[in-house]
């Protein structure tokens, strides 16, 4: 059994996603994205990618690829991320944070354009999957659900009791449809709801700096 680095980032590994292990994964969670990013047509969405998507989304949102400490798409930042606090009913994580050592932060910053009763889905790879064997190498982190429920609620979540597993399972092909639970699917998904007010005591986020040259009013 391959070891897995649970301080290693996406982001260093973000080409494996463009091959075609990696856009099985990809497109077997097509649809679901796509429900997420139209589950609150009153207010934008975010959605964080690790390749460039295969098919634009519907609605009003802002669509960025990661590569590196680098996020790309209509602009091109870091963190913090240069949007508005609590703007966006809906923001999708797709493959694009890593373990402790991932300095961008992005699940904290995610959590803080999050709309309060916004929905936050992040979306992993399954350490226990035998498709861990297609990405063996490439430095991509991966952990079980408990680990990640567990820094949803750091960032100030309420994450769902339950993942969704999601991907083939060895072959490199598309699955369509949704299991309960991770299983031996390669990648799982996580929701989790910002509360109006956190059930629990959260960390401090980062305010959001102005970009150099930028007024203030």
């Amino acid at each position: 059994m391959p070891v897995i680095t649970p301080a290693g980032q996406p982001g260093s590994a973000s080409n494996w996603f463009e091959t075609a292990a990696g856009r099985a994964v990809l497109d077997s969670e097509r649809v679901l994205v796509s429900e997420v990013l139209a589950s609150h047509p009153g207010l934008p969405w975010l959605w964080l990618a690790p390749a460039a998507p295969a098919t634009s989304a519907s609605g009003r949102g802002l669509c960025l690829v990661r590569g590196g400490d680098t996020l790309r798409g209509a602009v091109r930042c870091g963190t913090p991320l240069p949007l508005p606090s609590e703007a966006f009913g809906a923001v999708v994580l797709q493959h694009v944070i890593g373990g402790r050592e991932d300095g961008l932060g992005l699940l904290e910053e995610a959590a803080r354009v999050l709309s309060p009763g916004g929905r936050l889905w992040l979306l992993v790879l399954n350490p226990l999957t035998p498709y861990r064997w297609r990405w063996r190498g490439t430095g991509i982190a991966s952990a079980e659900p408990l680990t990640w429920r567990r820094r949803m609620r750091e960032a100030g979540l309420a994450p769902d009791a339950v993942s969704s597993g999601l991907g083939p399972s060895w072959r490199i092909e598309p699955v369509s449809g949704v299991q309960n639970g991770p299983g031996l699917r390669a990648a799982y998904a996580l929701c989790g709801q910002k509360r109006h007010l956190p059930l629990t005591p959260t960390r401090s986020l980062r305010p959001l700096a102005l970009p150099a040259g930028a007024a203030a009013g």
